[in-house]
């Protein structure tokens, strides 16, 4: 199938200042881009409507580009549904969603914005374009109102990754928070690092305080930390096949019970197997729609938790507990600086860079951050990222029917895994390193954009082509 998808890039303020929030969000599975975005342009599409002096009497949602291709398996068209109903994902029970969704279902009818009820039969009020590509973006997503009066009231939004929406023709976010050290790329942090003393993660905290104080944003990253835990803990927890189709069996829970004696550690020749079964966890509770932690997205969420988690227990299991949280917190602010450089010299979404922007990202992230942990300096920090993307560089999306399950599951492993390596390879050199940070994000750009559509989240080419669905 031939598509269109030659876009003209969306205005994304790439100087705007970023916060650790924007990089870190509780939601929901199974993908930030095809789940998370569409259910907030749904929410804000319905708040608006609602909003409107005539009443609305229905609505449509059209779905476009590899939104429409892959869909169905990333739940895009149950989390549109939710967000015109009123929830978040912040704020939606995913224990409680399929009932709502449901007597959604069954009574053809749905509560927008929780507020007015009207008719709504999703196959007519749901439509997938899979041949049509929006010029802006290749995740677009269209709503339309009808009126009492019988006029109409439509937007348009884009999922640009990481849970992030934009909505055309909406004024772009001014870049008017002053932070404390503002940055760009990898040569500008280092270069604040240098001037000021301060680590990565220090600078990144400083700048947190114009959104929030410091007390708050490391409370902000705790919650993060708790989430994450949570997320590993009961996907440990869980057995039976993952939904979809293709009968994939959830194997973290056995795979804990064949380890020596339950015990990261107890043997040194399976620490990559408790790195694995972690990231494993994580992402069988995302294909399973559980609540997760987008990480830079939700494709690769395992990736942080399970080197984070290696870093608690394996690394710093001794250390008194404030030492400890202090780490998690060093952690995390480290591998916000290294994800916002992603964003504002390229992209996460893979629909348009292909998992190398995901899953490649979130081992970048990990890679620096556990440098961070382990004592590197900002200069071993910056080439345990570059590492970690260079080696991830053409990485596709290809996931077998538009689920993110195979192999998106066990490619988290393998970033994590890929991750920790990078990191301690930093740690033998002193910083100095051939290629930089800001080059690998900018051939990974490259890259991405190069890339055939087929192997950008399309589910037309690779993998999901050429293994036959059970």
């Amino acid at each position: 199938m031939h598509v269109d998808t030659t876009h003209q890039p969306l205005d994304r303020c790439a100087t705007r200042p970023i916060s650790v929030a924007e990089l870190f969000t509780i939601g929901i599975g199974p993908s930030s881009s095809h789940t998370v975005g569409p259910m907030r342009a749904a929410f804000d599409f319905a708040q608006r409507a609602i909003g409107l002096a005539q009443d609305v009497v229905a609505v449509r949602c059209d779905l476009y580009g590899s939104l429409a291709l892959t869909g169905r398996g990333h739940a895009t068209d149950t989390a549109a549904i939710l967000g015109l109903a009123g929830w978040e994902p912040e704020r939606v029970d995913p224990d409680a969603a399929p009932a709502v969704l449901e007597t959604i279902r069954e009574t053809s009818r749905l509560r927008l914005a929780g507020a007015r009820t009207i008719p709504f039969a999703e196959a007519a009020d749901i439509v997938f374009h899979p041949r049509d590509f929006l010029p802006e973006h290749p995740n677009g997503i269209g709503f339309t109102a009808r009126l009492a009066d019988g006029t109409g009231y439509a937007e348009t939004y884009f999922s640009i990754g990481g849970g992030a929406i934009l909505r055309k023709g909406a004024p772009v976010a001014a870049a008017n928070v002053a932070v404390r050290h503002p940055f760009s790329s990898s040569a500008e942090l280092l270069a604040l690092g240098d001037a000021t003393g301060l680590t990565i993660a220090e600078l990144v905290r400083a700048n947190e305080e114009a959104w929030r104080s410091g007390a708050e944003a490391d409370a902000f990253l705790d919650a993060v930390h708790a989430a994450m835990n949570a997320c590993i803990d009961r996907g440990i927890a869980q057995d039976g096949l993952l939904p979809g189709g293709l009968k994939v069996r959830r194997r973290a829970r056995a795979l804990e019970q064949a380890l020596t004696g339950n015990t990261p550690g107890r043997n040194p020749a399976e620490v990559f197997e408790w790195v694995s079964l972690w990231a494993l966890a994580v992402n069988e509770e995302n294909a399973a729609g559980g609540r997760v932690v987008t990480a830079p997205t939700n494709g690769a969420a395992g990736v942080l938790p399970a080197v984070l988690r290696f870093y608690e227990t394996l690394v710093a299991q001794t250390k008194p507990a404030p030492v400890r949280q202090a780490g998690v917190r060093c952690f995390l602010y480290t591998a916000a600086a290294i994800g916002m450089l992603y964003k504002k010299r390229a992209s996460i979404s893979a629909a348009e860079m292909g998992c190398q922007g995901e899953v490649g990202v979130a081992c970048s992230m990990a890679a620096g951050a556990l440098a961070a942990v382990l004592g590197g300096t900002n200069r071993q920090i910056e080439n345990a990222a570059e590492i970690g993307m260079e080696h991830n560089l053409g990485l596709t999306c290809d996931p077998i029917g538009g689920l993110v399950q195979i192999p998106c599951i066990e490619r988290n492993t393998m970033g994590a895994v890929k991750a920790i390596n990078a990191a301690y390879l930093a740690l033998r050199g002193d910083g100095s390193h051939v290629v930089s940070l800001d080059a690998v994000i900018e051939t990974m750009r490259q890259t991405g954009e190069d890339m055939r559509t087929q192997y950008k989240e399309t589910s037309l080419g690779g993998l999901a082509v050429n293994v036959v669905e059970c």
